[in-house]
């Protein structure tokens, strides 16, 4: 199997740009934050449908970056593996697929 920096399976590294990570960074920070500040209302006795609605919102900001993270995935390695003749990578993805519609 010829051996890809990008989405080499033994190392299983990723390849964002820069400018990709940069984006993930940045809405991860944003739900820490989210975080954070659920722990806070908890802490301050909130209404529990308050708090109840910042964690879907902050489910649904987790969403979004799976759903990048997944776009990427298949545009990128699943495609160049594929081309390679790795046909198993269809099983992974399908399984990694099913992780995250998990609930």
């Amino acid at each position: 199997m010829e051996e890809h920096a990008a989405c080499e399976t033994n190392e299983r590294k990723s390849h964002h740009s820069d400018a990709v990570k940069k984006n993930l960074v940045t809405r991860l920070n944003r739900i820490e934050g989210q975080i954070r500040g659920i722990k806070g209302m908890i802490e301050k006795d909130a209404y529990c449908d308050d708090v109840i609605t910042q964690i879907a919102a902050t489910q649904s900001a987790l969403n979004s970056v799976a759903k990048l993270l997944l776009e990427g995935h298949v545009k990128t390695c699943v495609t160049e593996r594929i081309q390679e003749g790795d046909v198993e990578v269809i099983d992974e993805l399908i399984v990694t697929i099913q992780k995250l519609m998990k609930k």
